[in-house]
């Protein structure tokens, strides 16, 4: 059974401070190492070590670029804009020492590790490129698309699930600033400065989440910052274009708060979006272990990424995992458990559409779904004066019901939502792994009323070893349910 993750991002979040928190709870710190070595890149090392952040113990994790690929903010005057006032510090590796209230001091970085901003071609990264106005010296490099990163990762000695969960965030970006900048997906293009932290932050991330078993994530809200931040073209809002973009299209909850600054940057947003984090935390749960991630900069509040692994609590007080042991075992007259990421209740919405194309509703399907549906269906029926038409119907849990509807109004012609809730009962499942003559598979395992299981292999999985064996689907599928008789 899966582990549950809750992330508190109250303080913001960024890929470098997610990495940090999930080491802090308990990822293996050396099977990150092994990962990040086994791939095709190079001009970093990784230092993982210990800092205070308002007088609190964290985790801090940090990608040092060597002197060709060097590319830290300035101090953070010039990273929100305002001239140098002789009181601000200057330097390209330390911030000055910063008092918090208690009187410790932060030595910090004054940079995110988040470089997945590319305009016009380039990497933005609010500061982080060489060739701005700021006296510092220019640099030559190499720039890298999606499909460029994508092979870097799959070069990389990953675990499936960790190197899906990377192609994800790598994804997600890429869509995100294609939007911002308004141009084709292959025309996405970042430096490589930004490059080589932003694979090392997304691969850390999606190895630090497969080692530690995360299989659901609880993200209730994102808070940003206010204000502006200079890039290289100049200065832009908080929170800058590709946050957004990443905000929208997956129906992400966000709130501002006065603090000025980045709290969310668009690898932090990208986590969020690629692991389908859900909105609204069990009732009762007990907290299994904590990490705490430290940011780079400093602001009014400490950069902290708080990051749980939880275990929900059923009527009883017992942990739902073992809840749903106890009541198939030996017990075949015992109602079905719910999985732990199955509301007992979810809302159906149905509206007919009678003026789109199929790519219309191919789309529109798409989007809804990105915005938290769990289900989205086009059923043939017939409308006023019995032309044919389209009846949209979909599934959803409560939390995501806004940023559905939302996303069913925007791209779809309907002026009306017909809405209903559904009582339901689902089986208790679990995600496991199993062991192919073709290697690790994974597959979804249910459990019945009267205690037996079945299991479904990911097709994804299985589809890529028939082309890449040259085996039939069907063998592949027989073979894996056989063996996941033993797990």
């Amino acid at each position: 059974m899966g582990k549950t993750l809750y992330l508190d991002c109250t303080n913001g979040i960024s890929g470098d401070m997610t990495v940090a928190a999930l080491l802090d709870a308990g990822a293996n710190e050396a099977r990150l190492r092994d990962a990040l070595a086994s791939l095709p890149l190079d001009g970093y090392e990784v230092r993982i070590s210990r800092v205070k952040k308002a007088g609190i113990d964290c985790c801090d994790f940090d990608v040092v670029l060597d002197e060709a690929h060097e590319n830290h903010d300035h101090d953070m005057a010039y990273l929100h804009g305002r001239d140098h006032d002789h009181g601000h510090c200057h330097g390209h590796d330390h911030a000055c020492d910063h008092h918090d209230h208690g009187g410790a001091h932060d030595h910090e970085h004054a940079h995110h590790h988040d470089h997945g901003h590319c305009h016009e071609g380039r990497t933005c990264d609010h500061g982080h490129d060489h060739a701005h106005e700021h006296g510092h010296h220019h640099h030559h490099h190499e720039h890298r698309g999606p499909a460029d990163i994508d092979a870097i990762i799959d070069a990389g000695q990953l675990a499936p699930r960790a190197r899906e969960l990377a192609h994800r965030m790598v994804d997600v970006i890429a869509h995100a600033e294609a939007k911002a900048h308004a141009v084709p997906l292959d025309e996405v293009h970042f430096h490589e400065v930004g490059a080589v932290d932003s694979i090392v932050d997304i691969v850390a991330v999606a190895v630090c989440l497969d080692d530690l078993d995360v299989t659901r994530v609880i993200v209730p809200r994102l808070v940003d910052g206010t204000g502006t931040i200079r890039c290289q073209h100049g200065i832009i809002p908080v929170p800058v274009p590709a946050t957004l973009n990443i905000v929208e299209a997956h129906g992400l909850p966000l709130s501002i708060s006065d603090v000025e600054g980045e709290l969310v940057t668009p690898t932090g947003a990208a986590i969020v979006a690629a692991t389908e984090a859900e909105r609204r935390l069990p009732e009762r749960f007990c907290v299994v272990r904590t990490g705490l991630g430290a940011g780079k900069r400093t602001y009014e509040r400490p950069s902290i990424l708080r990051a749980m692994v939880i275990e929900e609590l059923v009527p009883g007080g017992a942990p739902a995992a073992a809840a749903t042991h106890g009541a198939f075992a030996g017990d075949p007259a015992a109602e079905p458990t719910l999985g732990a990421d199955a509301p007992a209740e979810v809302v159906r919405l149905e509206c007919d559409i009678d003026d789109a194309t199929g790519e219309e509703l191919a789309f529109a399907a798409e989007r809804i779904r990105e915005a938290g549906a769990r289900e989205v269906h086009w059923v043939p029926v017939f409308a006023k004066k019995e032309r044919p038409a389209w009846q949209l119907q979909v599934v959803v849990a409560t939390p995501e019901l806004g940023a559905v509807e939302r996303a069913i109004f925007t791209h779809t012609t309907t002026i009306g939502i017909r809405r209903w809730t559904c009582a339901r009962t689902v089986l208790a499942r679990e995600d496991i792994e199993v062991a192919s003559p073709w290697g690790p598979v994974r597959a979804k395992r249910a459990t019945l009323p009267d205690g037996t299981s079945r299991v479904k292999p990911e097709f994804a999985d299985c589809a890529r070893i028939a082309r890449t064996e040259g085996v039939a689907l069907r063998e592949v599928v027989e073979r894996v349910v056989a063996a996941a008789s033993t797990v």
